[in-house]
């Protein structure tokens, strides 16, 4: 319950330290007309399982079955040939914020091109280090950008403590920006930021300060984290057949629990007991879930005195103002939704987005039907179980045309609104 998508962004978007066996190491692997990256994905069970995934969002174990094997550090076997390993610039650095030392790298693409874009990459809510171990950094910088990927604070090589302040996540990302052009000065032409889940929060609160040419935002929500646990809990509903009259009460009991969430358990106690002497008959009341509803309706006493006390708290801004962060911001952004978004639900984000666009503000959507978070296609089985396959094909060249710019007409089965 503290933590706002970190369930899903240890599946989606986080890895940890590589394995002694196969030795490959994360990059990008190529023979000019293929190319795969591999890393080491972290499992269900802690353990790490070597992945990996290509320009088109296929992935795969590396194995015998797939045919993907590590030969080596530089050569990767594939179905394509041998792949060998492309020299990409990498610069690690370490630069402070807040009086704490982060880390961080730089990747460039080989070449002379200093009119490639740079962009930091603004992580999500993992609690996993980034550098050297996300394969997103490399899968842009095979598309042809410049990144500068850093361990978020309290994670892998970066000082601090494990947090989910926004606000102080959007100081280290600017501390970034600083130096990832201080970096690559005099290598790289337009400057911007890619926020995936979470750092679809953070990133556009560091916009502004980072003097960004352009914003692209992931699988992000243009809502409150208090109005993403209501959402979450209305497509449950609906997934369970539903409709607008049991979610209306439905409603009741997510305000009321938002309130306890907020207030740090200090308020809504009475309100709280009112609502499940009122609901605790109905079939749906003991199923919704939401991002921390179901937890606050199971929990005991002792469970309320931790959660006031600051146990595990990590500071999340549950009524983040995220409409009011983007009117403030000029440049043109990309907002990529995921139409079957079970962790964060789009349709709410989808009518603000509408809305800036309708405002004049430059902002493109586009939305990929049958994905879940992180972009993710699925198959599902008759009880709703979803079992996850590759990278929707078209997200990845979709950011990266963005950042370079133009995006072209289509991408996948993307659904693009231009502003």
């Amino acid at each position: 319950m503290r933590s706002v998508f970190l369930s899903i962004c240890l599946t989606a978007m986080s890895f940890g330290v590589a394995a002694s066996e196969p030795t490959c190491e994360i990059g990008v692997y190529t023979n000019g007309t293929k190319s795969l990256i591999p890393h080491q994905r972290m499992q269900a069970d802690g353990s790490y399982l070597p992945f990996f995934y290509e320009e088109n969002g296929a992935r795969g174990p590396i194995g015998k079955q797939t045919g993907v094997i590590c030969v080596s550090d530089n050569v990767l076997a594939s179905p394509y040939g041998d792949l060998e390993k492309t020299p990409l610039q990498e610069t690690n650095t370490v630069f402070m914020s807040d009086g704490l030392q982060l880390k961080g790298r730089l990747i460039e693409p080989a070449g002379k091109d200093a009119g490639k874009p740079l962009v930091v990459f603004v992580h999500g809510s993992e609690s996993t280090p980034t550098v050297g171990a996300s394969y997103y950094p490399y899968m842009l910088a095979a598309q042809g950008v410049s990144v500068f990927a850093y361990d978020k604070r309290g994670t892998g090589g970066s000082e601090g403590s494990y947090t989910q302040d926004f606000h102080a996540l959007s100081r280290d990302a600017v501390a970034a920006a600083e130096t990832a052009k201080s970096l690559a000065k005099g290598r790289y032409g337009t400057f911007g930021m890619f926020g995936g889940s979470q750092g679809g929060w953070v990133a556009p609160l560091s916009a502004n300060k980072a003097s960004v040419d352009f914003l692209v935002v992931g699988f992000g929500l243009v809502v409150a984290p208090l109005e993403e646990n209501s959402e979450q809990v209305f497509l449950e509903m609906r997934e369970m057949g539903y409709g607008a009259g049991e979610i209306a009460k439905a409603k009741e009991v997510t305000d009321v629990t938002g309130i306890l969430q907020a207030s740090k358990f200090t308020e809504g106690f009475t309100a709280l007991k009112r609502a499940k002497a009122k609901y605790k008959d109905e079939p749906w009341f003991s199923k919704i879930e939401g991002e921390f509803t179901g937890e606050i309706l199971r929990a005991t006493e002792a469970d309320f005195k931790k959660w006031a006390d600051g146990v595990d708290d990590l500071n999340v801004p549950w009524d983040h103002d995220a409409v009011a962060v983007l009117q403030g911001i000029t440049v043109p952004q990309l907002w990529v939704i995921a139409g079957a978004d079970r962790e964060a639900p789009g349709d709410l984000t989808n009518v603000r987005l509408a809305k800036l666009q309708a405002d004049g503000k430059p902002i493109t959507t586009a939305l990929f039907p049958k994905t879940d978070h992180g972009m993710v296609e699925f198959t599902e089985a008759e009880d709703g179980t979803r079992t996850y396959t590759r990278v929707t094909d078209g997200y990845f060249k979709l950011i990266t045309d963005f950042m370079k710019g133009p995006i072209k007409a289509s991408y996948g089965r993307a659904e693009i609104k231009a502003p």
